[in-house]
């Protein structure tokens, strides 16, 4: 069996014949965690998403663990300008 350590795929992003890096990520923007691994339960639980603190330019968001709420990490979404409002 050999190890794959130190190898890359061939398309990949970044490469010259894969999607390009950055501008990949903007199908992720809105993605929001379902279910996230909580230390205190040891197994991927349900999580509550709780708004923690409204900021200029978005807002920060924290997961909990439905379970036990313990508190599993944070979010910050970004506000996009509407761009028919000119400032």
């Amino acid at each position: 069996m050999r190890s794959r350590a130190g190898t890359s795929r061939p398309g990949g992003p970044g490469s010259p014949g894969g999607p390009p890096g950055p501008p990949g990520r903007s199908q992720f923007e809105g993605l929001a965690a379902r279910a996230l691994h909580c230390p205190r339960c040891n197994a991927a639980m349900p999580v509550r998403e709780r708004l923690l603190l409204v900021l200029p330019d978005g807002e920060l968001h924290e997961y909990l663990c439905a379970r036990c709420l313990t508190s599993l990490g944070t979010r910050t979404t970004r506000d996009v300008p509407d761009p028919r409002v000119v400032p």
